[in-house]
Protein backbone atom coordinates (compact mmCIF):
# COMPACT_ATOMS: atom_id res chain seq x y z
CA UNK A 1 0.00 0.00 0.00
CA UNK A 2 1.67 3.26 -1.15
CA UNK A 3 1.62 6.52 1.46
CA UNK A 4 -0.74 8.22 -0.55
CA UNK A 5 -3.45 5.67 -0.37
CA UNK A 6 -2.84 5.38 3.59
CA UNK A 7 -2.42 9.15 4.07
CA UNK A 8 -6.17 9.45 2.38
CA UNK A 9 -7.64 5.89 4.39
CA UNK A 10 -10.16 8.08 6.61
CA UNK A 11 -12.92 6.16 6.21
CA UNK A 12 -12.84 4.31 9.03
CA UNK A 13 -12.20 6.77 11.04
CA UNK A 14 -14.58 9.21 10.41
CA UNK A 15 -16.78 8.25 13.26
CA UNK A 16 -14.20 8.13 15.54
CA UNK A 17 -12.70 11.50 15.10
CA UNK A 18 -16.40 12.98 14.69
CA UNK A 19 -17.27 11.76 18.07
CA UNK A 20 -13.92 12.84 20.17
CA UNK A 21 -13.41 16.00 18.02
CA UNK A 22 -17.28 17.03 19.38
CA UNK A 23 -16.37 15.66 22.81
CA UNK A 24 -13.24 17.91 22.91
CA UNK A 25 -14.80 20.50 21.10
CA UNK A 26 -17.66 20.78 23.94
CA UNK A 27 -14.94 21.18 26.65
CA UNK A 28 -13.65 23.94 24.66
CA UNK A 29 -17.02 25.58 24.68
CA UNK A 30 -17.62 24.99 28.23
CA UNK A 31 -14.19 26.76 29.53
CA UNK A 32 -15.08 29.62 26.50
CA UNK A 33 -18.42 30.42 27.88
CA UNK A 34 -16.82 30.50 31.69
CA UNK A 35 -14.52 33.07 30.80
CA UNK A 36 -16.83 34.92 29.09
CA UNK A 37 -19.35 35.30 32.03
CA UNK A 38 -16.79 35.20 34.38
CA UNK A 39 -18.08 32.05 35.53
CA UNK A 40 -15.54 29.68 37.97
CA UNK A 41 -13.76 27.12 35.47
CA UNK A 42 -14.68 23.22 36.42
CA UNK A 43 -10.96 22.23 36.03
CA UNK A 44 -11.62 18.43 37.11
CA UNK A 45 -14.61 17.92 35.38
CA UNK A 46 -13.62 19.39 32.08
CA UNK A 47 -10.65 17.09 32.62
CA UNK A 48 -12.51 14.22 33.28
CA UNK A 49 -14.77 14.62 30.14
CA UNK A 50 -11.96 15.33 28.00
CA UNK A 51 -10.19 11.91 29.82
CA UNK A 52 -13.60 10.46 28.78
CA UNK A 53 -13.67 11.75 25.21
CA UNK A 54 -9.07 10.79 24.48
CA UNK A 55 -9.76 7.31 26.60
CA UNK A 56 -12.08 5.68 24.43
CA UNK A 57 -9.38 5.55 21.07
CA UNK A 58 -6.36 3.63 22.69
CA UNK A 59 -4.35 4.76 19.20
CA UNK A 60 -1.84 7.08 18.46
CA UNK A 61 -4.02 10.32 20.72
CA UNK A 62 -2.32 7.60 23.89
CA UNK A 63 0.87 8.22 23.14
CA UNK A 64 0.34 11.68 22.79
CA UNK A 65 -1.69 11.97 26.10
CA UNK A 66 0.74 9.73 27.63
CA UNK A 67 3.54 12.32 26.93
CA UNK A 68 1.81 15.37 27.71
CA UNK A 69 0.90 14.13 30.96
CA UNK A 70 4.65 13.79 31.78
CA UNK A 71 5.81 17.64 30.99
CA UNK A 72 5.07 19.94 33.82
CA UNK A 73 2.87 22.70 32.80
CA UNK A 74 2.27 21.91 29.37
CA UNK A 75 -0.98 21.12 30.35
CA UNK A 76 -2.87 21.73 33.72
CA UNK A 77 -2.35 19.46 36.48
CA UNK A 78 -6.20 18.20 36.33
CA UNK A 79 -6.15 17.52 33.00
CA UNK A 80 -2.37 16.12 33.14
CA UNK A 81 -3.92 13.75 36.09
CA UNK A 82 -6.33 12.35 33.97
CA UNK A 83 -4.74 11.57 30.91
CA UNK A 84 -1.69 9.85 33.70
CA UNK A 85 -4.48 7.05 34.18
CA UNK A 86 -5.59 6.15 30.88
CA UNK A 87 -4.03 3.32 29.59
CA UNK A 88 -1.94 2.72 26.97
CA UNK A 89 -2.44 -0.60 25.39
CA UNK A 90 -4.60 -0.79 22.36
CA UNK A 91 -6.87 -4.02 21.72
CA UNK A 92 -4.68 -6.45 19.87
CA UNK A 93 -5.66 -7.24 16.02
CA UNK A 94 -6.72 -11.00 15.68
CA UNK A 95 -5.17 -13.54 13.74
CA UNK A 96 -7.05 -12.87 10.77
CA UNK A 97 -6.15 -9.18 10.48
CA UNK A 98 -2.74 -10.14 11.34
CA UNK A 99 -2.04 -12.32 8.31
CA UNK A 100 -2.91 -9.90 5.98
CA UNK A 101 -0.94 -7.30 7.25
CA UNK A 102 1.96 -9.27 7.36
CA UNK A 103 1.71 -10.81 3.54
CA UNK A 104 1.01 -6.75 2.81
CA UNK A 105 4.29 -6.28 4.11
CA UNK A 106 6.12 -9.55 3.19
CA UNK A 107 4.35 -11.10 0.52
CA UNK A 108 1.88 -13.92 0.48
CA UNK A 109 4.39 -16.28 0.77
CA UNK A 110 5.42 -14.52 4.27
CA UNK A 111 5.11 -17.47 6.57
CA UNK A 112 7.59 -19.21 4.40
CA UNK A 113 10.28 -16.90 5.38
CA UNK A 114 9.68 -17.98 9.12
CA UNK A 115 10.54 -21.02 10.79
CA UNK A 116 7.31 -20.30 13.17
CA UNK A 117 5.30 -17.08 14.09
CA UNK A 118 2.90 -16.88 17.38
CA UNK A 119 -0.31 -16.14 16.23
CA UNK A 120 -0.85 -14.14 19.43
CA UNK A 121 0.96 -10.69 20.30
CA UNK A 122 2.77 -10.86 22.55
CA UNK A 123 2.74 -7.18 23.66
CA UNK A 124 0.20 -4.49 21.77
CA UNK A 125 0.67 -0.63 22.21
CA UNK A 126 -0.39 2.57 20.67
CA UNK A 127 0.62 2.53 17.35
CA UNK A 128 1.56 -1.42 16.79
CA UNK A 129 2.26 -5.15 18.48
CA UNK A 130 4.85 -7.49 18.53
CA UNK A 131 4.70 -11.50 17.41
CA UNK A 132 7.18 -13.74 18.62
CA UNK A 133 8.60 -15.73 15.24
CA UNK A 134 11.23 -17.86 15.15
CA UNK A 135 14.21 -17.26 12.07
CA UNK A 136 14.99 -20.77 9.99
CA UNK A 137 18.14 -20.62 11.59
CA UNK A 138 16.94 -20.99 15.17
CA UNK A 139 16.95 -17.25 16.78
CA UNK A 140 13.92 -16.14 18.21
CA UNK A 141 12.48 -13.25 16.96
CA UNK A 142 10.64 -10.22 17.66
CA UNK A 143 8.35 -8.61 14.93
CA UNK A 144 6.86 -5.32 15.53
CA UNK A 145 3.87 -5.11 13.20
CA UNK A 146 2.19 -2.05 12.76
CA UNK A 147 -1.57 -0.94 13.09
CA UNK A 148 -3.17 0.01 9.55
CA UNK A 149 -3.72 3.22 8.71
CA UNK A 150 -1.53 4.99 11.27
CA UNK A 151 -0.39 7.40 9.09
CA UNK A 152 -4.02 9.20 8.84
CA UNK A 153 -4.71 8.19 12.83
CA UNK A 154 -1.72 9.88 13.91
CA UNK A 155 -2.92 13.11 11.77
CA UNK A 156 -6.13 12.98 12.90
CA UNK A 157 -4.84 12.78 16.59
CA UNK A 158 -2.71 15.72 16.75
CA UNK A 159 -5.02 18.07 15.28
CA UNK A 160 -7.24 16.67 18.49
CA UNK A 161 -4.01 18.09 20.79
CA UNK A 162 -4.03 21.28 18.87
CA UNK A 163 -7.82 21.39 20.13
CA UNK A 164 -6.17 20.38 23.90
CA UNK A 165 -3.67 23.38 23.88
CA UNK A 166 -6.42 25.71 22.41
CA UNK A 167 -8.24 24.49 25.79
CA UNK A 168 -5.14 25.08 27.77
CA UNK A 169 -4.68 28.99 25.89
CA UNK A 170 -8.17 30.00 27.19
CA UNK A 171 -7.02 28.70 30.83
CA UNK A 172 -4.08 31.35 31.91
CA UNK A 173 -1.58 29.14 30.54
CA UNK A 174 1.37 29.09 32.76
CA UNK A 175 3.41 27.97 29.09
CA UNK A 176 3.29 28.42 25.63
CA UNK A 177 2.90 25.14 24.05
CA UNK A 178 3.58 26.01 20.91
CA UNK A 179 6.93 24.31 20.41
CA UNK A 180 5.56 21.48 22.28
CA UNK A 181 3.02 20.39 19.55
CA UNK A 182 5.48 20.52 17.29
CA UNK A 183 8.21 18.63 19.05
CA UNK A 184 5.41 15.88 19.48
CA UNK A 185 4.17 16.38 16.27
CA UNK A 186 7.59 15.25 14.66
CA UNK A 187 8.67 12.19 17.42
CA UNK A 188 5.61 10.88 16.93
CA UNK A 189 5.86 10.99 13.07
CA UNK A 190 9.05 9.62 12.96
CA UNK A 191 7.99 6.81 15.51
CA UNK A 192 5.89 5.59 11.83
CA UNK A 193 8.62 5.18 10.03
CA UNK A 194 10.36 1.17 11.52
CA UNK A 195 13.20 2.21 8.58
CA UNK A 196 14.12 5.11 10.97
CA UNK A 197 13.97 2.85 13.91
CA UNK A 198 16.24 0.25 12.73
CA UNK A 199 18.61 2.80 11.97
CA UNK A 200 18.53 3.96 15.22
CA UNK A 201 19.07 0.72 16.59
CA UNK A 202 22.05 0.18 14.61
CA UNK A 203 23.05 3.88 16.13
CA UNK A 204 22.65 2.36 19.96
CA UNK A 205 24.19 -0.58 19.00
CA UNK A 206 27.92 0.83 17.99
CA UNK A 207 27.38 3.09 20.95
CA UNK A 208 26.65 0.76 23.65
CA UNK A 209 28.90 -2.24 21.79
CA UNK A 210 31.56 -2.11 24.96
CA UNK A 211 28.98 -1.82 27.41
CA UNK A 212 28.18 -5.62 28.90
CA UNK A 213 25.56 -4.52 30.99
CA UNK A 214 23.21 -3.43 28.18
CA UNK A 215 21.87 -4.91 25.27
CA UNK A 216 20.51 -3.83 21.79
CA UNK A 217 18.39 -6.31 19.79
CA UNK A 218 19.52 -6.85 15.90
CA UNK A 219 17.66 -5.86 12.93
CA UNK A 220 17.11 -8.35 10.72
CA UNK A 221 16.52 -5.98 7.59
CA UNK A 222 15.53 -8.68 4.79
CA UNK A 223 12.24 -8.95 7.43
CA UNK A 224 11.58 -5.74 8.08
CA UNK A 225 9.85 -3.06 5.94
CA UNK A 226 8.57 0.62 6.74
CA UNK A 227 6.02 -0.97 8.77
CA UNK A 228 7.23 -4.37 10.23
CA UNK A 229 10.21 -4.20 11.60
CA UNK A 230 12.22 -7.98 12.76
CA UNK A 231 14.49 -7.86 15.33
CA UNK A 232 16.26 -10.65 17.50
CA UNK A 233 14.24 -11.39 20.91
CA UNK A 234 16.16 -10.17 23.72
CA UNK A 235 14.91 -12.94 26.99
CA UNK A 236 14.45 -11.16 29.90
CA UNK A 237 12.28 -9.95 33.22
CA UNK A 238 10.60 -6.90 34.05
CA UNK A 239 12.03 -4.74 35.27
CA UNK A 240 9.25 -4.37 38.38
CA UNK A 241 9.97 -7.82 39.15
CA UNK A 242 13.31 -7.22 41.06
CA UNK A 243 11.81 -4.01 42.73
CA UNK A 244 12.22 -6.67 46.17
CA UNK A 245 15.39 -8.27 45.06
CA UNK A 246 18.90 -7.35 46.96
CA UNK A 247 19.62 -3.64 47.10
CA UNK A 248 22.74 -4.66 45.19
CA UNK A 249 20.73 -6.02 42.52
CA UNK A 250 18.64 -2.58 42.26
CA UNK A 251 21.46 -0.51 41.97
CA UNK A 252 23.32 -2.74 39.18
CA UNK A 253 20.08 -2.15 37.50
CA UNK A 254 19.84 1.35 37.87
CA UNK A 255 23.10 2.01 37.19
CA UNK A 256 23.01 0.07 33.72
CA UNK A 257 19.88 1.94 33.15
CA UNK A 258 21.57 5.52 33.79
CA UNK A 259 25.02 4.28 31.70
CA UNK A 260 22.05 3.66 28.73
CA UNK A 261 20.68 6.96 29.24
CA UNK A 262 23.15 9.06 29.87
CA UNK A 263 26.57 7.95 27.47
CA UNK A 264 24.69 8.15 24.19
CA UNK A 265 23.60 11.54 25.57
CA UNK A 266 26.80 13.15 27.03
CA UNK A 267 29.10 11.48 24.04
CA UNK A 268 26.54 11.44 21.12
CA UNK A 269 24.01 14.02 21.37
CA UNK A 270 21.26 11.01 21.83
CA UNK A 271 18.72 9.60 23.99
CA UNK A 272 16.11 7.48 24.44
CA UNK A 273 13.22 9.38 24.37
CA UNK A 274 10.50 7.32 26.17
CA UNK A 275 12.34 5.83 29.73
CA UNK A 276 9.43 3.92 31.19
CA UNK A 277 8.95 0.59 32.62
CA UNK A 278 8.25 -1.27 29.86
CA UNK A 279 10.80 -0.16 27.56
CA UNK A 280 13.47 -2.30 29.55
CA UNK A 281 13.80 -6.03 30.45
CA UNK A 282 16.02 -7.63 32.97
CA UNK A 283 19.32 -10.34 31.46
CA UNK A 284 20.66 -12.77 33.61
CA UNK A 285 23.99 -13.93 33.11
CA UNK A 286 25.35 -16.80 35.38
CA UNK A 287 22.03 -17.44 36.93
CA UNK A 288 21.50 -13.27 38.32
CA UNK A 289 20.18 -10.27 37.07
CA UNK A 290 23.57 -8.82 35.44
CA UNK A 291 22.03 -6.21 33.30
CA UNK A 292 19.27 -4.65 30.70
CA UNK A 293 17.92 -5.15 27.50
CA UNK A 294 17.09 -1.87 26.15
CA UNK A 295 13.89 -2.13 24.00
CA UNK A 296 11.78 0.52 21.43
CA UNK A 297 13.96 2.88 19.58
CA UNK A 298 11.00 4.60 17.99
CA UNK A 299 11.23 7.92 19.94
CA UNK A 300 15.14 8.69 20.09
CA UNK A 301 15.88 12.10 20.25
CA UNK A 302 19.07 13.73 18.24
CA UNK A 303 20.42 16.75 19.86
CA UNK A 304 22.77 19.74 18.64
CA UNK A 305 25.85 19.68 20.23
CA UNK A 306 25.58 23.47 21.79
CA UNK A 307 22.24 21.89 23.41
CA UNK A 308 24.17 19.14 25.07
CA UNK A 309 26.93 21.78 26.13
CA UNK A 310 24.03 24.01 27.32
CA UNK A 311 22.93 20.75 29.55
CA UNK A 312 26.54 20.43 31.28
CA UNK A 313 26.73 24.48 31.69
CA UNK A 314 23.73 24.65 34.13
CA UNK A 315 24.40 21.95 35.75
CA UNK A 316 28.27 23.53 36.26
CA UNK A 317 26.26 26.65 36.39
CA UNK A 318 23.92 25.38 39.77
CA UNK A 319 26.72 23.79 41.42
CA UNK A 320 28.50 27.29 41.46
CA UNK A 321 26.07 29.30 41.71
CA UNK A 322 27.07 30.65 38.74
CA UNK A 323 24.62 33.22 36.93
CA UNK A 324 26.24 34.10 33.71
CA UNK A 325 26.55 30.48 33.16
CA UNK A 326 22.54 29.64 33.81
CA UNK A 327 22.06 32.26 31.58
CA UNK A 328 24.23 31.18 28.86
CA UNK A 329 22.77 27.76 28.91
CA UNK A 330 19.24 28.08 28.72
CA UNK A 331 19.74 30.62 25.96
CA UNK A 332 21.84 27.98 24.02
CA UNK A 333 18.55 25.67 24.80
CA UNK A 334 16.47 28.25 22.95
CA UNK A 335 14.42 29.82 25.67
CA UNK A 336 13.85 33.80 24.87
CA UNK A 337 13.13 36.87 26.66
CA UNK A 338 13.80 35.59 29.97
CA UNK A 339 13.51 38.11 32.63
CA UNK A 340 15.43 37.43 36.05
CA UNK A 341 12.15 36.23 37.69
CA UNK A 342 11.29 33.82 35.04
CA UNK A 343 15.52 32.61 35.22
CA UNK A 344 14.72 32.25 38.64
CA UNK A 345 11.60 30.38 38.51
CA UNK A 346 12.83 27.97 35.59
CA UNK A 347 15.85 27.34 38.67
CA UNK A 348 13.60 26.32 40.98
CA UNK A 349 12.40 23.01 38.63
CA UNK A 350 15.96 22.84 36.91
CA UNK A 351 17.68 22.21 40.44
CA UNK A 352 14.75 19.61 41.39
CA UNK A 353 15.78 17.90 37.72
CA UNK A 354 19.48 18.43 38.29
CA UNK A 355 19.06 17.77 42.73
CA UNK A 356 20.90 14.12 42.80
CA UNK A 357 23.36 14.86 40.33
CA UNK A 358 24.51 18.01 41.99
CA UNK A 359 24.48 15.68 45.39
CA UNK A 360 28.00 14.11 45.88
CA UNK A 361 26.75 11.05 48.03
CA UNK A 362 24.99 7.77 47.94
CA UNK A 363 21.18 8.49 47.72
CA UNK A 364 18.25 7.56 46.43
CA UNK A 365 16.61 9.93 43.73
CA UNK A 366 13.79 10.94 45.95
CA UNK A 367 15.62 11.24 48.78
CA UNK A 368 13.16 10.53 51.44
CA UNK A 369 10.48 11.97 49.36
CA UNK A 370 7.13 9.62 49.12
CA UNK A 371 7.20 8.76 45.22
CA UNK A 372 3.66 10.19 45.03
CA UNK A 373 4.70 13.52 45.88
CA UNK A 374 8.01 13.84 44.65
CA UNK A 375 8.05 16.65 42.73
CA UNK A 376 4.95 17.71 43.62
CA UNK A 377 6.11 20.63 45.60
CA UNK A 378 8.67 22.06 42.86
CA UNK A 379 5.74 22.05 40.60
CA UNK A 380 3.35 24.20 42.30
CA UNK A 381 5.75 26.57 42.89
CA UNK A 382 6.77 26.59 39.37
CA UNK A 383 3.08 26.86 38.01
CA UNK A 384 2.31 29.49 40.57
CA UNK A 385 5.23 31.74 39.45
CA UNK A 386 4.78 31.27 35.66
CA UNK A 387 0.97 32.21 36.06
CA UNK A 388 2.11 35.39 37.47
CA UNK A 389 5.11 36.13 35.52
CA UNK A 390 4.87 33.92 32.65
CA UNK A 391 3.98 32.65 29.97
CA UNK A 392 7.39 31.36 29.01
CA UNK A 393 8.34 29.59 25.99
CA UNK A 394 8.94 25.89 26.24
CA UNK A 395 11.70 25.44 23.44
CA UNK A 396 11.22 22.43 21.19
CA UNK A 397 14.50 20.65 21.52
CA UNK A 398 13.79 21.07 25.62
CA UNK A 399 10.77 19.09 25.70
CA UNK A 400 11.67 15.53 25.63
CA UNK A 401 14.85 15.92 27.75
CA UNK A 402 13.14 16.89 30.49
CA UNK A 403 10.18 14.66 29.68
CA UNK A 404 12.97 11.47 29.49
CA UNK A 405 14.68 13.01 32.93
CA UNK A 406 11.73 12.88 34.54
CA UNK A 407 10.99 8.87 33.04
CA UNK A 408 14.31 7.96 34.29
CA UNK A 409 13.97 9.36 37.49
CA UNK A 410 10.68 7.77 38.14
CA UNK A 411 12.14 4.29 37.04
CA UNK A 412 14.67 4.83 39.62
CA UNK A 413 11.70 5.54 41.93
CA UNK A 414 10.41 2.21 41.28
CA UNK A 415 13.61 0.41 41.79
CA UNK A 416 14.49 2.37 45.28
CA UNK A 417 18.02 2.39 44.14
CA UNK A 418 21.11 3.90 45.91
CA UNK A 419 23.79 5.46 44.51
CA UNK A 420 25.99 7.92 43.70
CA UNK A 421 24.19 9.79 40.61
CA UNK A 422 26.88 12.90 41.00
CA UNK A 423 29.81 10.77 40.81
CA UNK A 424 28.19 8.65 37.59
CA UNK A 425 27.27 12.13 36.00
CA UNK A 426 31.02 13.62 36.10
CA UNK A 427 32.39 10.20 35.08
CA UNK A 428 29.41 10.04 31.86
CA UNK A 429 31.08 14.28 31.26
CA UNK A 430 34.82 14.16 31.53
CA UNK A 431 36.66 15.83 28.92
CA UNK A 432 33.50 16.73 27.43
CA UNK A 433 34.05 18.80 24.44
CA UNK A 434 31.64 19.89 22.30
CA UNK A 435 34.05 19.94 19.19
CA UNK A 436 34.80 16.12 19.90
CA UNK A 437 31.02 15.55 20.18
CA UNK A 438 30.28 17.22 16.91
CA UNK A 439 32.68 14.70 15.18
CA UNK A 440 31.52 11.64 17.27
CA UNK A 441 28.23 12.57 16.24
CA UNK A 442 28.57 12.91 12.67
CA UNK A 443 30.37 10.09 11.80
CA UNK A 444 27.95 7.31 13.76
CA UNK A 445 24.66 9.57 12.03
CA UNK A 446 26.62 8.89 8.80
CA UNK A 447 27.34 5.22 9.46
CA UNK A 448 23.59 4.29 10.11
CA UNK A 449 21.87 6.46 7.16
CA UNK A 450 21.02 9.59 9.77
CA UNK A 451 20.41 12.86 9.08
CA UNK A 452 22.44 15.45 11.62
CA UNK A 453 20.16 17.71 13.75
CA UNK A 454 19.65 21.42 12.67
CA UNK A 455 22.92 22.89 14.00
CA UNK A 456 20.64 26.40 13.60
Amino acid sequence: MSDDRERNRLGARVSRYARVGTNVGGVAAKVAGARLTGRKLDREGNAAQLAAALGGLKGPIMKVAQLLSTIPEAIPPEYAAELARLQSEAPPMGWAFVKRRMAAELGADWRSRFAGFEPHAAASASLGQVHRAMSHDGRSLACKLQYPDMQSAVEADLKQLDLLFAIHRRMEPAVDTREIAKEIGARVREELDYFREARHIALYSGILAENPRVRVPEVLQDLSTRRLLTMTWLEGSRLLAHKDAPQGVRNRLAQALFEAWWHPFSRFGVIHGDPHLGNYTVFESDGEPAGINLLDYGCIRIFRPAFVEGVIDLYHGLRNDDEARITHAYEVWGFRGLTHELRETLNVWARFIYGPLLDDRVRTVADGVAPGAYGRKEAYRVHQALKEKGPVTIPQEFVFMDRAAIGLGGVFIHLDAELNFCRLFNEAIADFDAGDLARRQAAALEDVGLERPDAA
